[in-house]
């Protein structure tokens, strides 16, 4: 037996908002979660440039977040199909708050591998939840709209976040007098009263008087419906590797390879990116799924030709024509990968599952971003950049046509 959470605990009465207003409540706070999430990019080189660490630690400071991120997945990601989707999406949005003071008091290497550790877990926590919460908090407000209009918003929400940090810590950091301490107290504070919000929004999910034994992430899918779950992933991984080289190492790259040391330019450069995926969802909302996948594939294959022959020849505008042409595909294949994902599990098991595809494409944030930073210890830069080029490249031709034949 199971009871409601809204129906049954005193606690509920003091949610003030309703199902609509909770909805754009946790879409605020994910945006600012995500947004946050990628504020430190325009900042490594100034860390760089002040600690003067190799450029191989960058990507080791950005790996901790990811593996924070699939950690958490791992662990933690479905929990909130049985704790609440509330409740997990507060210690979420908390652990963010826990980051953003880190970085303020500690802001030596260490320190930002730790920051950015716990950035990862919170971020990896909410991904799944908010996903599954506004989805939920959509189809109770507004039961007779199409279900794919809460995963359009979801996933504008989730990029546009990611593309807006950036431009943030970039704009700050050329105009303000403390670019590595005013990020973080800005966005200490929007996390905080994102808590409280968070707060107040209503719960979406029975708890259960008996609450199921602990076991870590899996994806509970029928055996027929697993390729196409891990196609997917793979296109979600694919595509999460351009993010991820943009957040890592694009202003390296700029610095080093084309010579734009321009602190704002790197953040326009991973916001423009960024924003192209978030756009391209909504440019081609109407069209149907399969020819939104073919033209993902278009895009992020001629954008990552693009990407390489930029490094190669040292032309900016190449590389980052490139990025947002392969930026808008990413939006297209990725939004592809969430709605499938989603339409696969059924509403028990629909974090799990979600965790599970977040999971994979955040290994895509991480890994190849790891393999590039030591490859460019080893190699030209440039050549590096063509190496992972070709072989992300590869995977989103082997990853969308499999996607395309169910």
């Amino acid at each position: 037996m199971s009871t409601t959470l809204s129906s049954s605990r005193p606690v509920e009465s003091r949610v003030r908002f309703g199902h609509q207003p909770g909805f754009w409540v946790i879409a605020a706070a994910f945006l600012i979660t995500m947004a946050f999430s990628t504020v430190p990019t325009p900042l490594y080189a100034i860390y760089q440039r002040r600690d003067g660490f190799p450029t191989y630690l960058i990507t080791i400071i950005f790996a901790a977040y990811a593996v924070g991120v699939m950690v958490s997945l791992y662990l933690a990601g479905h929990v909130s199909d049985w704790l609440g989707r509330r409740r997990v999406a507060l210690l979420a949005v908390l652990a963010e708050a826990v980051s953003a003071a880190i970085f303020l008091i500690w802001p030596d290497v260490p320190g930002l591998l730790l920051a950015r550790f716990i950035s990862g877990v919170g971020v990896g926590v909410l991904t799944a939840t908010a996903t599954a919460h506004l989805s939920e908090l959509r189809k109770i407000a507004r039961p007779d709209e199409d279900p794919s209009r809460s995963a359009l918003i979801s996933s504008m929400v989730n990029l546009g976040g990611l593309a807006f940090g950036p431009l943030v810590g970039g704009v700050l950091a050329q105009y303000v007098a403390s670019p590595l301490e005013r990020p973080y107290e800005i966005f200490l504070v929007l996390l905080l009263l994102s808590a409280v919000g968070i707060a107040l929004v209503p719960e979406t999910v029975e708890r259960l008087e008996e609450r199921p034994a602990y076991r870590p992430q899996r994806v509970a899918l029928p055996a027929a419906a697993r390729p196409l779950f891990f196609a997917s992933a793979i296109g979600a991984f694919a595509a999460f590797s351009i993010f991820g080289l943009f957040t890592s190492l694009a202003p390296t790259f700029l610095a080093g390879v084309l010579h734009q040391p321009s602190r704002i330019l790197a953040g326009v450069v991973t916001f423009a990116v960024f924003i192209a995926g978030a756009g391209s969802q909504v440019v081609f909302v109407r069209m149907e799924r399969r020819n939104q996948l073919r033209l993902g594939l278009t895009f992020m294959s001629v954008g990552l030709i693009g990407i390489a022959t930029g490094g190669l020849i040292s032309s900016l505008a190449l590389f980052v024509i490139g990025g947002v042409i392969a930026g808008a595909g990413v939006g297209l294949v990725f939004r592809g990968a969430v709605a499938t994902a989603a339409l696969l599990a059924d509403a028990g098991s629909r974090g799990e599952v979600l965790a599970a595809l977040f999971l994979i494409a955040y290994a895509g944030l991480a890994l190849p971003v790891l393999a590039i930073g030591l490859g460019i210890a080893l190699l030209p830069a440039a050549t590096a950049l063509l190496i992972f080029s070709v072989l992300i490249f590869i995977l989103v031709n082997a990853a969308v046509p499999r996607m395309l034949k169910h």
